[in-house]
């Protein structure tokens, strides 16, 4: 494309060299747009991989973080982590009851505490509705126990240093990525996704929406 020029006049009335400004011409595929009828994990609505159109390049840092890989009506994939105290503890232990699990970003940040919280006060509706929840991040056993100590969460959680599960089961990150996601999944008795939520700012919601389904199954 063509070159203009700009020049600039400095306050002794000296000028500046002209410097070449080029324009860049910017494609929309290199973007991950919500379409119009796209359901906004900033509203609290659950998001799925269809709500976006996909970036072109594959390359994209952001095209791991759109699609799901683990779906509702898939079983859910067996792992093994370490909880609070240090114990492995494998997903497929929980079968013959339904999970709640909720995968978020970190120990000891706002918005976590305040979800971490809110399943703690409720948590007697999860067990009357025969349902187990288990709480997911990045953080190590010694963070987890330090957490769960000082809130008196009554729940398990599990370290997935690395990331590995997060990555296994598609959970996507924030809007730019920078910071894991928040999502949290049910599981009927049999060990099947049932409901997927993701509400990244409104981080109550996930409690009340998986009551709400408990309740409603």
């Amino acid at each position: 494309m063509a070159a203009s020029s700009s020049s600039f006049t400095l306050c002794n009335h000296t000028t500046l060299r002209t410097l070449p400004l080029r324009k860049t011409l910017v494609t929309k595929t290199q973007f991950s747009v919500p379409t119009k009828s796209s359901e906004s994990n900033f509203f609290g609505s659950t998001l799925t991989h269809s709500s976006y159109i996909s970036p072109v390049s594959s390359s994209s840092s952001l095209k791991g973080l759109i699609f799901a890989k683990v779906n509702k009506g898939q079983a859910a994939p067996d792992f093994t982590l370490k909880d609070q105290n240090g114990k492995p503890v494998s997903l497929k232990k929980y079968k013959g009851k339904p999970v709640v699990l909720y995968f978020y970003p970190a120990d000891e940040t706002p918005g976590c505490t305040k979800q971490a919280c809110a399943f703690r006060d409720s948590y007697e509706k999860f067990k009357k509705a025969g349902a187990e929840v288990i709480g997911i991040s990045g953080d190590d056993s010694a963070s987890h126990k330090a957490f769960a100590s000082k809130y008196k969460l009554p729940y398990t959680l599990l370290s997935d240093e690395g990331n590995k599960v997060r990555k296994d089961w598609g959970v996507p990150g924030d809007l730019f990525g920078a910071l894991p996601g928040r999502q949290t999944y049910v599981l009927d008795k049999n060990g099947v996704v049932q409901l997927i939520y993701n509400n990244q700012f409104q981080p109550e919601k996930h409690i009340d929406e998986t009551l709400k389904f408990l309740k409603a199954a």
